[in-house]
């Protein structure tokens, strides 16, 4: 018999999966304190959550029989999975299961906002009868902009389609291709600013996306824009939004989502009457509680009855042996991919990977899976890991491809990276010295001795003196302490590559100051 916790409350019709031929017994018991918690998992083969029990590493002690953890739900922010790992526990999660539910709700708050739904019921149950002040906004032949074009992205694209909305799109990592598929214009952002009646933000939130909609941006926006975030509080600056709404450029917004939840009292949105707010209910429909426990319990199904594994996290695909012998290598390709997707200015269709010198004699599947689980990470707003990977690839439009030779120049073993779109290339090549010491050894086939941790202020430039003096005092007078820096150059006063370990984030007015000196043509502060 195969003992499960489900420690969380679980969508019963859900877990009727594990009501197959009497194999599992399901014991629903939440809302533990640790020590029960500690007690209930003692004798489990299986555990399973949802966002709220935390799965600690003292809980996996605890655990002896565990060999799979599952998260109804796609973060795993809960599971200490390094502490599942080094016990040689499965964790594996839901990534899709809220699709549909998070984008039907995207679609009711654009339609609410363009027929003042909300205020309108509020009125009437205040006992008033006021039409013309509620008078609304028609969709057909309206622009729809959508920032993010992943799974989400598309779903609402299909749905605003149907009300006759022209949808354009802008997601630096698709193609038009993939776009097109979708019936999506892929332009700029700027071409968003200009031209959108609604704009709806679908990407993950991160440095690059941060206040992606603050004072500045919100001042491009074609007058009478409407917003919709159901993805991630802080890609719009709120205070910022409420200035564009009082001031009459934005007509309106309507947010799932925001930078604290619940937000403050005080917060500047809630004051406005053409600002339509919901508690972040993206994902709580009962459809999608339903979705992601039926598809984890068929998870959990098939890794005992089949010995497949879905949705992993944190299962590479090599047995112990051949794990440990990789394992530097994985992590290698894991950080090249990274250095890639945030190196790379537009959409890349094609990563090509060049496996030399010993290296090429192994088994590289996993590699391969580790460069792309690097790539998709930093643009993904979902658990990237190497079982999904490829499926998230292929979805995206992105192609890749495998090289191997026996000849590896001045490596015993040397990886390569290397992203193409049209006439635009980029690559990184990397090799591992001694034991567990990670290299980048090329950057655009410019020679570079660089060890891929932390924050790298990453810029091109042509070799003239001054150069260097300048990113060190700028980054000095900011508080920004350098680790390492090495230089790569073809020639004197040829093209060079600068790499920079530095201790700290580097704010983007400070990479926008390095910009300003002449001889510099493109500055990045990559995170690895």
């Amino acid at each position: 018999m195969i003992k499960i916790l489900a420690a969380d409350p679980i969508s019963e019709s859900g877990l009727q999966v594990f009501q197959v031929n009497g194999h599992f017994k399901v014991e629903a018991r939440s809302k533990l304190s640790l020590d029960d918690l500690k007690k209930a998992v003692a004798d489990v083969d299986a555990i399973i959550v949802r966002s709220e029990t935390q799965i600690t590493a003292d809980v996996l002690a605890a655990a002896k029989k565990v060999k799979i953890v599952g998260r109804a739900g796609v973060g795993v922010d809960n599971i200490d999975v390094a502490a599942a790992s080094r016990q040689g526990v499965v964790v594996v999660n839901v990534p899709g299961g809220n699709t549909i539910s998070a984008a039907e709700h995207t679609m009711a708050l654009l339609l609410a906002l363009s027929r003042n739904v909300p205020q309108a019921n509020a009125s009437v149950k205040a006992g008033e009868w006021k039409r013309a002040q509620f008078t609304g906004t028609e969709l057909q032949g309206k622009t729809l902009g959508l920032i993010g074009l992943g799974r989400i992205g598309r779903e609402v694209a299909k749905r605003a389609q149907s009300f006759g909305v022209r949808v354009i799109g802008h997601d630096p990592y698709a193609s038009e291709e993939y776009a097109k598929t979708f019936n999506i214009t892929l332009t700029t952002l700027d071409e968003i600013y200009a031209q959108a009646d609604y704009i709806s933000v679908h990407v993950p939130l991160n440095e690059t996306t941060k206040h992606l909609f603050n004072s500045k941006t919100l001042a491009r926006l074609r007058p009478g824009v409407r917003l919709i975030n159901c993805a991630r509080g802080g890609i719009i600056d709120e205070t910022a939004l409420a200035e564009a709404i009082k001031s009459g450029h934005v007509k309106g917004a309507a947010l799932d989502v925001f930078e604290q939840e619940p937000p403050a009292k005080d917060n500047p949105i809630l004051a406005l009457s053409n600002v339509i707010v919901t508690p972040h209910l993206g994902a709580s429909t009962e459809e999608a509680q339903v979705k992601v426990a039926q598809e984890l319990a068929e998870t959990l199904r098939d890794y005992f009855l089949q010995g497949t594994v879905r949705n992993a996290v944190n299962l590479p695909a090599l047995n112990a042996e051949e794990y440990k012998e990789l394992e530097p290598y994985i992590l290698l390709a894991e950080k090249l991919g990274k250095f890639v997707a945030q190196m790379f200015e537009g959409p890349v269709k094609e990563l090509k990977l060049g496996y030399a010198g010993d290296i090429s004699q192994k088994n590289t599947t996993p590699l391969t899976l580790s460069a792309l689980k690097g790539f998709l990470t930093p643009i993904l707003d979902l658990e990237v890991n190497l079982v999904n990977a490829p499926h998230l690839a292929k979805e995206r439009g992105l192609k890749w491809t495998e090289t191997k030779t026996s000849q590896a120049q001045d490596y015993t073993s040397l990886l390569t990276l290397r992203a193409v779109s049209g006439s635009k290339k980029f690559s990184v090549s990397g090799t591992v010295l001694g034991k567990n010491d990670l290299r980048f050894v090329l950057i655009d086939d410019l020679t570079v001795d660089v060890s891929p941790e932390g924050p790298m202020v990453v810029y091109t430039n042509l070799d003239r003196p001054g150069v260097i003096g300048f990113v060190g005092t700028v980054l000095g007078k900011n508080q920004i302490n350098i680790a390492a820096m090495q230089v790569g150059r073809r020639s004197t006063g040829g093209e060079a590559v600068t790499v920079v370990n530095v201790d700290s984030d580097v704010p983007e007015p400070v990479l926008q100051q390095i910009r300003g000196f002449a001889g510099i043509t493109r500055v990045k502060c990559v995170k690895l």
